[in-house]
């Protein structure tokens, strides 16, 4: 089947009218689609699992990277004989992953991506832990970066890229550091921590450039490690927003496509933005799982 699978999430990010104003983008720019409106994660898999019978393999996220998370592990609940293509159409209040390849974060911007002929196989990351497996396309975090995930979510989304900031000031009161281990394709990071990041695209956290040495398409994960006094954290966050922290002492990284973090079993674990579990975890790489349509 030719064409792409549209799966809306209404709630995502500000603003009302979703669905007529992405069948306006694809009617405009003459996108042969199917759309369908989500309104749960159990939905969105089984529009998914619709348009799998139907015999589609190019299916479109409309929200932010929460809503191209619940339509990527849909997807691999099926078997493929080829990987399945994804477009993003920005919609949420963290639409992160895109920024990576250059995606405009504009509904309507990104819509001209859907009718060109460029696309990328693109890694996926898979999570196992007490909590089952998750894949995740952009990052996984555990410890604050998960908390502020959470706290994040208390603020207004009128907010918008701000809101995680101030999750992050609301969590970094709610967190202590603890000791954790990470052990990455041989090499090992004890250390008394904050947050580990395990990144397969650049930016997340409402656009901060986290992971400016990332790439989606190299199977190997950008891991970092963040420890320091909660004094230095101010600091820390300034230049992880312009993407200069990999020189900080507080920050140690390494790379690597099998990741074992071994965490205290309070901690939260976040994919993509939405919390997945807690405690220890494994992640590997899935090389080319996913083909990105850019």
């Amino acid at each position: 089947m030719t064409g792409w699978w549209v799966v809306v999430n209404p709630g995502a990010g500000r603003g009302h009218g979703r669905e007529e104003r992405v069948a306006a983008a694809l009617g405009d720019r003459s996108v042969d689609y199917q759309l369908r409106v989500s309104d749960s994660g159990e939905a969105i898999r089984s529009i998914i699992a619709e348009g799998r019978e139907r015999g589609y393999a190019s299916f479109v996220s409309v929200g932010g990277d929460g809503t191209a998370n619940l339509v990527l592990n849909a997807l691999f609940e099926h078997d493929w004989d080829e990987s399945p293509t994804l477009g993003i159409l920005p919609a949420g209040s963290g639409s992160d992953f895109i920024r990576t390849f250059g995606i405009p974060n504009d509904l309507e911007a990104a819509a001209d991506h859907l009718v060109t002929d460029t696309d990328y196989a693109v890694d996926v990351g898979l999570l196992s832990g007490t909590f089952g497996t998750r894949y995740f396309l952009n990052a996984a975090n555990t410890g604050i970066g998960a908390r502020t995930v959470v706290e994040a979510a208390r603020f207004p989304d009128l907010l918008g890229s701000r809101r995680y900031l101030a999750g992050f000031w609301s969590a970094l009161a709610r967190t202590n550091p603890s000791e954790v281990r990470v052990a990455c394709d041989g090499r090992t990071i004890n250390a008394l921590a904050w947050n580990v990041v395990l990144a397969n695209g650049q930016f997340f956290g409402g656009g901060m450039n986290v992971a400016p040495r990332a790439a989606a398409m190299d199977g190997r994960f950008d891991v970092q490690v963040f420890s320091g006094s909660r004094r230095s954290a101010p600091a820390v966050l300034r230049r992880v927003v312009r993407g200069t922290h990999l020189t900080h002492p507080a920050v140690r990284r390494t790379t690597g496509g099998i990741v074992a973090v071994d965490v205290p079993a309070s901690w939260l674990v976040e994919a993509d933005g939405e919390i997945v579990g807690t405690g220890a975890f494994t992640a590997e790489v899935k090389s080319g799982l996913l083909n990105f349509k850019i």
